[in-house]
């Protein structure tokens, strides 16, 4: 075990399983603007760099001209359909109360009005003391200014902080900000990917994360 202070978490894939719901939403989407739905599956690959980003690869390269009509429409659709069956993990409610002397943030890529309805509907908005979704920086992982904003707004020696998430993004953050990284293998990352970003640690499982820090 590795002393820290400060555990900041990825949102999807790596607290929750959202991608059915994103899917949801984003199919929705298509369909309203005419556009032919994607397999669930294409749609997981896309997630984890933005909505934006999301929802431009989704609608496909002749439709790229329409991605601000594409961000109208999904708004609202996600926002009805985000809680249909997004969940934590298995095991995650273990992490955090095993954690709960511990600093805890979230940092995502996610936009901050969705990331608060589902830890609202989740009803565990209050066991993280900073949210920090891409308004509070303008820059997505993998660049580090949110993972470096939590540090600072907490004021903990970046050796006594760790980045946890299922994507490069999330491990790249990590490496740029100066801290520690952990990947998770139960979320939407690719495996091999993870290993060759070269985490500072590697968790197959949600209870596995309890064995790591003190």
């Amino acid at each position: 075990m590795i002393p820290v202070d400060l555990i900041i978490f990825d949102l999807d894939g790596t607290l929750i399983d959202s991608k059915k719901d994103i899917a949801t939403a984003v199919n929705l989407t298509l369909t309203d603007m005419g556009v032919e739905p994607l397999k669930e599956h294409v749609i997981y690959g896309y997630v984890g760099e933005g909505v934006r980003q999301l929802l431009k690869q989704s609608v496909g390269v002749e439709n790229r001209s329409r991605c601000d009509e594409a961000l109208r429409i999904f708004r609202q659709h996600y926002l009805d359909h985000l809680l249909d069956t997004t969940r934590f993990h298995p095991g995650i409610d273990d992490v955090l109360a095993h954690y709960s002397d511990k600093s805890k943030a979230i940092v995502t890529n996610k936009q901050t009005a969705y990331t608060m309805a589902i830890l609202e509907g989740l009803r565990v908005v209050d066991q993280f003391e900073m949210v920090i979704g891409i308004e509070g920086t303008q820059e997505l992982k993998p660049h580090p200014a949110m993972i470096l904003k939590a540090v600072e707004g907490f004021k903990v020696d970046r050796s006594k902080a760790v980045m946890i998430g299922d994507s490069v993004l999330d491990i790249q953050a990590a490496q740029a900000a100066g801290i520690k990284s952990c990947a998770v293998g139960y979320g939407m990352g690719v495996r091999k990917q993870l290993e060759e970003s070269r985490p500072d640690f590697f968790c197959e499982r949600p209870e596995d994360l309890k064995e790591l820090f003190h």
